[in-house]
């Protein structure tokens, strides 16, 4: 008869463990991707709306959006005249959801021209519907030669507050955003917006 067989050491186990644990965790943080989790509703509703903007004619841009920590000498001069409030009938009729916007743009810093080889400044000052909502940043939309630049913001959890429901941003186009071209350009509000033209060099 075989003699009964001995369990194995602990210590053998342990190091059996470690020996398979290691390299894959090695493996994994080399080799993982640095992409954000699936999320299935939020990548379906993105596909939705580049498919439906093309189909409109439609080209978006993800701009950077910021509050500005201290003054910033933005170059002025274009001639800003008030708008009708929201998004257009296309746009509002294409976008799978509409953006949470501001409710009125108060006031507008921008240069009437600009060179295509350099970043385009834009500094306006905007007012919230509560103060529940801070800047989550801002998206422009092309269409042959009209830019409609939306800023968005984001509902507020808890019990935080924004300090005061009008906000400073400022928004740039980075360098050869568009062409050169003569473009009309309309900054989004919800009760009220503001357009001017824009000459690209």
């Amino acid at each position: 008869m075989p003699k009964d067989s001995q369990p194995w050491p602990m210590r053998w186990i342990v190091v059996a463990i470690l020996l398979m644990i290691v390299p894959y965790t090695i493996i994994t943080l080399k080799y993982r991707k640095e992409a954000p989790a699936f999320q299935p509703y939020e990548d379906m509703k993105n596909r939705a709306n580049v498919s439906r903007l093309l189909s409109a004619g439609y080209q978006r841009l993800r701009l950077t959006a910021e509050r500005p920590a201290s003054d910033v000498n933005v170059p002025g001069g274009a001639l800003v005249t008030p708008a009708p409030g929201g998004l257009t009938p296309e746009l509002r009729s294409t976008l799978v959801e509409p953006p949470l916007l501001p409710t009125e743009i108060v006031s507008i810093t921008a240069a009437p021209t600009a060179n295509i080889l350099q970043p385009y400044v834009i500094q306006f000052i905007c007012e919230l519907p509560t103060d529940k909502q801070h800047l989550g940043g801002a998206e422009l939309y092309v269409r042959e030669e009209e830019l409609v630049l939306v800023p968005t913001f984001q509902r507020i959890d808890g019990d935080l507050l924004t300090r005061s429901r009008q906000t400073i941003v400022l928004v740039t186009l980075p360098a050869g955003t568009v062409k050169s071209g003569t473009y009309k350009i309309t900054l989004v509000g919800e009760k009220s917006s503001r357009t001017w033209s824009l000459e690209m060099r």
